[in-house]
């Protein structure tokens, strides 16, 4: 099992963007072989995945945008979900290993 690290800089893969949609006022991430619709909070998480900031910066930031809620683990939720699509890039990531005895 692998989680995200607090200090991971997430940043999306060559190829994937983040687009606005004037005619249809939506978010979305485009990528090689389509589109995923986004809502605006996780819009406004990939827009801070640029490989500098880590999660916890990611989250500092939304949290001032969302008047202190503690929005930590739906961060890194949200980027779990896209990491596992290979969308995303989590360097500085330490992977957690589970042992079964």
């Amino acid at each position: 099992m692998s989680t995200i690290d607090n200090h991971a800089r997430p940043r999306l893969v060559c190829g994937v963007r983040l687009r606005w949609d004037d005619v249809r006022k939506q978010h979305w991430l485009l990528i090689p072989e389509g589109a995923l619709q986004l809502n605006s909070t996780a819009a406004a998480i990939l827009a801070l995945c640029n490989g500098e900031q880590t999660l916890n910066a990611i989250a500092a930031e939304l949290e001032k945008q969302y008047q202190g809620e503690n929005v930590v683990e739906d961060v890194r939720h949200l980027l779990s979900r896209i990491s596992k699509r290979g969308l995303l890039i989590l360097e500085g990531n330490k992977q957690e290993v589970k042992v079964s005895l």
